[in-house]
């Protein structure tokens, strides 16, 4: 990789990579929305338990669903006009959202915003990838980009906090509508097209396989968290796996295959995408609990809570470029390993919290995202810059899938641990006597608690909302100490897998042609 002055960015590549950071921001900003609006939804739609993981995930799982699909398709016909289609989706997307009468019409509109995301998100990271050719500015976009990350999750919940206590729900997915309008406007002026110029067929029938080896397997073993085993979602998970045999199996012998196996030459890619994953799930599992113990346990509003809530981030957003320097300089078996080991700490200290630690859950959620994008910076990095240009698009989705997939499934698996727990602590604790209904919301969600507990008459109400908190920490601290020993394995497989290579070996991506196809190696037939 080149480092001279001809291969540095200029002000035009600078500026429209600050355009691409918009579509980042957005999804993340939609994230964190959410987070804060859950409970007041909970109660607005009488959203179930299910229905509220559904609310959470189906956005996820669409996108995850299709980022492959998407970054493949984006190297065939160009990255700049799927980002394009994507932004109008995305928009309207969230007017139907905005608008929807009940839980079933929010989750649908959530699907489809997930559809947007899948067309953004490996574009912009592509576009990125093409824009920056000299490797110390590429690691710093990268940095920046995990950074604005973050920093879009802290800014989506002051702005959704502000605009809860304003308006109603549904004005947390409008502010979506003008970002993607100005999305519209400047993308075609700023940001050039880039795209493979032999992109191949295009294999339809790895579409319907990459969502089939994904979805039954998260739905199946999501059920089985919250309801117990079935022979249903056991079938429906091995399903799931039978389809991502199919779909692997495919792409390892058509020259057509939607993931060119070309990047999986360079072993750090999937190092990347690896480490990437188990970050994110760390992350999420982290996101879970602390929105909700902000506002359903301590009693915050959600201006309040969001407020709170960024008062760690401040850190994160620095961190991010500050770790694509360490692993530049540092070994980043170290830096990752470091960073998975600080994440851990922050899950040991949130599992200290009880119904009264505001400044415990804030320690422990600013050291868990502190240390998670120590890890992915790096990691994003070492992914993205080892993949040939033409193929940046496909190589983008693959990171990206690693994460959504690690999103939905921290969500999915942390929830579920804290709703067993909080379940299993309320049926010895709630007083006698309770009716029906009011009992079964109780037992739902800690929203529909707090809900139920403000008609509830004097000291039964206070009763209810006692254990509701109180089960609801204890969920929090055995989910915690979960998540601390995963980081900690997860740092022990960092060091051992990534301690044989060389510190610069992930910024070696190829320069020209000739170099691509020595790395690459004679594809097999």
């Amino acid at each position: 990789m080149t480092n001279s002055s001809a291969a540095l960015a200029g002000r035009k590549e600078w500026t429209a990579f600050v355009v691409l950071l918009l579509p980042l921001l957005l999804v993340s900003m939609d994230v964190s929305v959410l987070f804060y609006a859950v409970p007041v939804i909970s109660e607005e739609l009488a959203v179930t338990g299910t229905q509220q993981l559904w609310i959470f995930d189906v956005y996820a799982f669409a996108l995850a669903g299709l980022l492959i699909t998407m970054g493949s398709l984006g190297d065939r016909i160009g990255r700049r006009k799927l980002l394009l289609f994507g932004a109008a989706a995305f928009g309207a997307a969230s007017v139907a959202a905005a608008y929807a009468q009940n839980a079933e019409m929010l989750i649908a509109a959530r699907a489809v915003l997930g559809i947007g995301g899948a067309t953004l998100m490996p574009s912009t990271m592509a576009l990125v990838r093409s824009l920056f050719r000299d490797e110390k500015e590429r690691s710093k976009a990268v940095g920046i980009w995990s950074g604005a990350m973050a920093g879009g999750i802290a800014l989506g919940s002051v702005v959704g906090g502000v605009l809860l206590e304003h308006f109603w729900w549904g004005s947390v997915f409008l502010i979506n509508v003008p970002a993607m309008v100005l999305l519209l406007v400047l993308v075609p002026v700023l940001v050039p097209e880039h795209k493979d110029p032999e992109p191949g067929a295009f294999d339809l029938v790895s579409v319907p396989l990459s969502m089939g080896a994904v979805l039954p397997v998260i739905y199946g073993l999501k059920e089985i968290a919250a309801d117990g085993f079935s022979l249903p979602m056991a079938a429906c998970v091995a399903a799931g796996l039978a389809v991502g045999y199919v779909f692997v199996r495919r792409q390892r012998t058509r020259r057509d295959a939607m993931i060119s196996r070309e990047l999986f030459r360079h072993r750090v890619f999937g190092a990347g995408i690896a480490l990437n994953t188990l970050a994110s799930i760390g992350m999420m599992g982290s996101a879970y609990f602390t929105t909700q113990y902000l506002q359903s346990v301590l009693g915050k509003s959600p201006l309040e809570a969001a407020l709170w809530g960024l008062v760690p981030s401040l850190a994160v957003a620095a961190v991010a470029p500050v770790a694509t320097t360490a692993a530049q300089k540092a070994h980043r078996a170290h830096v990752i390993a470091a960073g998975f080991l600080v994440g851990a700490l922050g899950y040991g200290v949130l599992a200290l919290a009880d119904t009264a630690s505001l400044a415990t859950a804030l320690t422990g959620s600013a050291l868990i995202a502190v240390g998670i994008v120590t890890v992915m910076a790096p990691a994003s990095d070492m992914a993205l810059t080892t993949a040939p240009d033409e193929k940046a698009g496909t190589a983008a989705s693959l990171l990206e899938t690693g994460q959504e997939f690690g999103n939905a499934l921290g969500m999915a698996v942390f929830g579920c641990v804290g709703t067993a727990v909080y379940r299993h602590d309320l049926d010895g604790s709630l007083p006698a006597g309770l009716p029906h209904d009011a009992l079964g919301a109780v037992r739902e969600t800690l929203g529909g608690a707090v809900g139920t507990a403000a008609r509830l008459p004097g000291s039964t109400g206070e009763s209810v909302l006692g254990a509701a908190r109180e089960a609801f920490t204890h969920g929090m601290t055995v989910a915690s100490l979960g998540g601390a020993v995963l980081l900690a394995l997860a740092a022990l497989a960092a060091a051992t897998f990534l301690r044989s290579t060389a510190p610069g070996e992930a910024g070696a991506a190829p320069a020209d042609a000739a170099a691509r196809k020595e790395y690459a190696g004679t594809p097999s037939r």
